[in-house]
Parts: structure tokens; sequence; C-alpha cells
């Protein structure tokens, strides 16, 4: 199957469960996908949120834009788990010991 070039292919979905809502990101989150990334999460209101970064492949300036903004909108609520690329990306740009991310 000749894929064209095009990525692996992006989604966000949000699972509330009572206060907790998880959202799940998989594939590239980048200037195209990093609005709707912040969108999902801000969807509903919920006491606790998990995003779920462990299968996205792909995360640039504009996915950890969106992640600040978002850690921003959720003090001392949100909690990221992320893909070894994602950890790396934030390690990089010195995000890496933030109290929302998960450790390793």
């Amino acid at each position: 199957m000749d894929q064209g070039g095009a990525s692996p292919v992006f989604s966000a979905t949000a699972e509330a469960d009572g206060d907790q809502l998880r959202v799940v990101v998989t594939g590239e989150v980048d200037m195209a996908t990093a609005d709707t990334m912040l969108q999902t999460a801000l969807r509903e209101p919920a006491g606790q949120v998990t995003l779920d970064l462990r299968a996205v492949t792909f995360f640039d300036s504009a996915a950890i834009h969106a992640l600040v903004r978002l850690a921003q909108h959720l003090p001392g609520t949100l909690t990221v788990l992320p893909s070894r690329q994602v950890r790396r990306v934030l390690e990089i740009s010195g995000l890496g010991e933030q109290p929302w991310l998960a450790p390793a």
C-alpha cells in the first residue's frame, strides 16, 4: 500500500469517567494537529485530565506550545504519559522535569 508520503494517522479521543478525563493521542502532533489535541483535552470540564501520548510518533514545537497551554489551563490536574519520542523532545526543550510529566 503506497502511503504517498502521508504521515501516520493523527487522532485525539476523549473518554470521561466521572471526574476523570482521559485523552488518547496517536500519530503525529504538529502545527496541523496540535490545536485539535488541546481542544479535545479542554472539551469537557474534569477534575483530573490524563493526556496519553504513548502512541505519538512525532511532536514538534507547535505540539510543545499546545501542551504548555494545556498545563496552564489545568494547573495541578494534568498528567501526561509520554512516548519515548515525546519525552525526548520535552527533555531537549527543558520541560523534562515538569510536575505534570509522568516519570519514566
